[in-house]
């Protein structure tokens, strides 16, 4: 899990992530500063720099750093996010690239071809994401991590979907859910998390595809799924997918207001919202949140569009 990267899709996934976050952050001062110590670098300030949107420095950073420690995973994949923010995405991916063959272990692989299929997101290429993905999807299947095998099918699925290549996206949020149902004695909760997912992701496609009432029928599913109770963390996720589909099915005012009750701080909720407002011929309002998906400096799913997009939308 890339530290420059948000939560995945669920809050109980926001906090396990959260923990991971704060752990790779640890390691990297600890073992950045350890390699500045060693080569008069300075790239353990290189993550803040990043968030605080620094990220020309940034990137002075980790190029340092990289040159200090060639195989340096951790320079070459700060190094990649910088650019990626940057809007830079084939020198982003030549980083990427070291850091997968740096990688010291196959979970350390696996992440880093998380980080470039994410990468390849930032430029909408579903085809290139899907390379890397399916790399990690595979070794996490092999390992019998169901959970990580299907958390990126979905990611997958959501790359390939923000990139209009709809049925791509359908077959890997169907390999996702099929996945994480291999978990052995899996829970209801599990369950239900996996079926509302795989319902929400059918909706979204379906209105795409222009289907809006099968797309409607897969947000009953969805909103039966929450109803039973057992996913409560899953509830932010509903408004998020009723205004989606409600923004697609081309009825913005009903979008704008599902939106608003959805996670604020998402950027992609950020770039639907100003969408929503642009549409409903709200200029300055459409702005304001164009101003602020564009500041992400998340390297994650969501930022992927979000980011790209809404700094189209300020030129």
């Amino acid at each position: 899990m890339s530290p420059w990267a948000t939560g995945r899709s669920s809050i109980a996934a926001i906090h396990r992530i959260a923990r991971r976050v704060a752990l790779c952050l640890s390691l990297i001062v600890v073992g950045l500063a350890f390699q500045s110590s060693q080569k008069g670098g300075s790239i353990a300030f290189g993550p803040q720099l990043i968030r605080e949107g620094k990220l020309d420095e940034a990137l002075e950073v980790f190029r340092q750093g990289v040159e200090a420690v060639p195989k340096s995973g951790l320079a070459n994949t700060g190094a990649g996010v910088a650019l990626d923010l940057l809007g830079r995405y084939p020198e982003a991916r030549k980083y990427f690239s070291r850091a997968i063959k740096a990688a010291s272990t196959p979970l350390e692989k696996a992440e880093a071809q998380r980080s470039m299929a994410i990468s390849y997101g930032f430029a909408r290429d579903c085809r290139g994401a899907e390379k890397y993905d399916r790399a990690a999807y595979e070794y996490f299947l092999a390992t019998s991590d169901f959970l990580n095998a299907g958390e990126v099918a979905d990611e997958l699925g959501r790359l390939c979907l923000d990139a209009g290549d709809w049925n791509t996206a359908y077959a890997w949020y169907q390999r996702g859910h099929d996945a994480g149902l291999q978990e052995p004695n899996i829970p209801p909760d599990h369950r239900d998390l996996w079926d509302f997912r795989w319902a929400h992701a059918r909706a979204r496609i379906a209105v795409r595809r222009g289907k809006v009432e099968e797309a409607r029928k897969y947000i009953a599913t969805a909103r039966a799924i929450l109803s039973k109770g057992k996913i409560p963390t899953q509830e932010p996720y509903f408004p998020y997918l009723t205004g989606y589909v409600a923004f697609y099915a081309g009825d913005y005012r009903a979008a704008l207001m599902e939106l608003q009750n959805a996670l604020q701080a998402d950027p992609f909720i950020q770039c639907l919202i100003g969408q929503s407002y642009e549409m409903l011929g709200d200029k300055e309002k459409a702005l304001e949140y164009y101003r602020k998906a564009a500041s992400t400096t998340a390297h994650s799913v969501p930022a992927a569009f979000a980011r790209p997009f809404a700094r189209t939308k300020l030129e």
